[in-house]
């Protein structure tokens, strides 16, 4: 027995008029009958778990020009170490999240990258704000992010730097 029991009545409740049978549901209802409903414990309630994003339209990779990725890629690098990863204080290139940068003749750079896990909630924005910063840096003519899935990522891709800010050193 829990603590109430609005079920049975009070022993001397003489005061009370006795309920109709052939009253409505709702004029039957009376102040003892506030048992609220049984939950089945079969059927309990999990937590819904995000979709896994769509990596959406992956690219061939690009023929790699080795003094244009030279000249670029460490501007890149500085460009894409402004973008963070929002739940953790980190960027994401000290993450390791960015898995490979190439840069074409022409200046079109290709970026693969993962996130944290596949229900991260920047899973829409990451992307976007990837190509943005890559695009504007001087020299590039386009950009493209993959995001992909394997390899996964984990802990141990993470520099000294980001593991020294987090507390894991």
């Amino acid at each position: 027995m829990g603590i109430f029991n609005f079920n049975s009545t009070p022993e001397s409740d003489e005061s009370k008029a006795p309920v109709s049978t052939d009253a409505t549901p709702a004029e039957r209802v009376t102040e003892f009958q506030m048992t609220p409903p049984r939950v089945d414990p079969s059927r309990a309630v999990l937590p819904i778990q995000p979709p896994v994003p769509d990596p959406g339209t992956t690219h061939d990779p690009i023929e790699s020009d080795p003094l244009k990725t030279l000249e670029l890629k460490p501007r890149l690098i500085e460009a894409l170490s402004t973008v963070y990863d929002p739940e953790i204080p980190v960027n994401i290139f000290e993450l390791g999240l960015i898995y490979d940068v190439d840069v074409n003749a022409d200046g079109l750079v290709g970026i693969r990258m993962t996130l944290t896990s596949p229900g991260c909630p920047a899973a829409q924005t990451l992307p976007g704000e990837v190509k943005a910063k890559a695009r504007a840096v001087s020299g590039v003519t386009d950009a493209w992010v993959d995001v992909v899935w394997e390899p996964t990522w984990e802990m141990s891709r993470m520099s000294d730097a980001a593991k020294l800010q987090l507390g894991l050193l």
